[in-house]
């Protein structure tokens, strides 16, 4: 498989999930500074038409995209690593609740605050708004090491971009039971791993 990045982006999120199912795969980067380029001047849009990562080439040729999706078959590719609940579950169902919460409310939460169209006065609004999201992500784990219990699921991974993403870009804080939470995470090796391999160091 060749999981289609780019450093800092939301692909991280499928990343920690290959590393956790120690699922053997390749990195590809997508350089958007210079329009959406491979390393070898190839035009990322002939990979994924949709133009954004990340995306994933199967080896039967599919190209699997959108992170709540994907995080999901890697899971499933590797049940012993408990990455997700079986399929067909209530404790599935919930897992998808949090995967389409961290999409919809924190990872598409994020974009104001990338937009040089947005005002400041919409994007303290759009602050304010994320903020509460993320209480909704500190309420779950004061009491539990991660979101589905003890458990680490891939909704921990996609969680881990957006919390990393609002201190790293938008330079917010994390408040309450985040802040042990985003140590518990930055401390799995899979993670470490993936922050290397793009380029990063668990504190940067």
């Amino acid at each position: 498989m060749t999981l289609y990045y780019a450093p800092g982006g939301c692909s991280i999120s499928p990343h920690i999930a290959l590393r956790e199912a120690k699922l053997p795969f390749q990195l590809q980067r997508v350089d958007f500074m210079r329009g959406k380029k491979l390393d070898d001047g190839t035009d990322f849009v002939t990979v994924n038409p949709k133009g954004y990562i990340p995306a994933l080439a199967l080896e039967n040729g599919q190209l699997l995209t959108e992170t709540a999706v994907m995080v999901q078959y890697i899971a499933d590719l590797r049940p012993e690593s408990k990455l997700a609940p079986a399929p067909g579950t209530f404790e599935r169902v919930r897992l998808q609740e949090w995967l389409n919460f961290i999409a919809t409310e924190l990872h598409k939460g994020l974009t104001p605050f990338y937009s040089p169209d947005a005002s400041e006065q919409y994007k303290t609004k759009m602050r304010e708004r994320f903020e509460l999201r993320l209480g909704v992500v500190g309420n779950a784990v004061e009491a539990q090491p991660y979101l589905m219990g003890e458990q680490f699921t891939v909704a921990d991974g996609y969680a881990f971009y957006t919390l990393r993403a609002w201190q790293t870009f938008v330079k917010g804080e994390l408040k309450g039971a985040l802040v042990p939470y985003y140590a518990r995470l930055l401390e799995r090796p899979s993670i470490q791993a993936a922050l290397e391999a793009e380029g990063f160091t668990k504190d940067a």
